[in-house]
């Protein structure tokens, strides 16, 4: 495969963001934070967070406290900490690109 293609594809790609199987149904929110995009989704007492774009290592630092405040801003929650149970994030610590909350409203 050429490059010209595949780099179109992944383009396209980087520019979807879907729920977690938990997150089906949830309503989706997209909003803009500090020059970042965010997908936020919203079900019951959680959130599900997903940073669009890319950024060089040293620009991620900040982003784990927006997650927080795209995810408070969008659900006029208070968030109480990760999601837990089910509801869990399979990701890492730290994670810049995806988190899930639990919703304190």
């Amino acid at each position: 495969m050429s490059k010209a293609p595949f780099f179109l594809i992944l383009c396209l790609l980087a520019a979807c963001a879907s729920p977690a199987p938990q997150f089906l149904g949830a309503s989706r929110h997209d909003i803009t934070l500090d020059g970042i995009d965010f997908v936020v989704f919203l079900k019951d007492d959680r959130a599900e967070v997903v940073r669009m774009g890319y950024l060089r290592r040293a620009e991620r630092a900040r982003v784990p406290p927006l997650m927080i405040r795209v995810a408070e801003q969008v659900s006029g929650c208070t968030v109480a900490g990760p999601a837990g149970g089910l509801y869990r994030s399979p990701s890492l610590p730290g994670d810049t690109g995806e988190a899930r909350f639990q919703l304190d409203c």
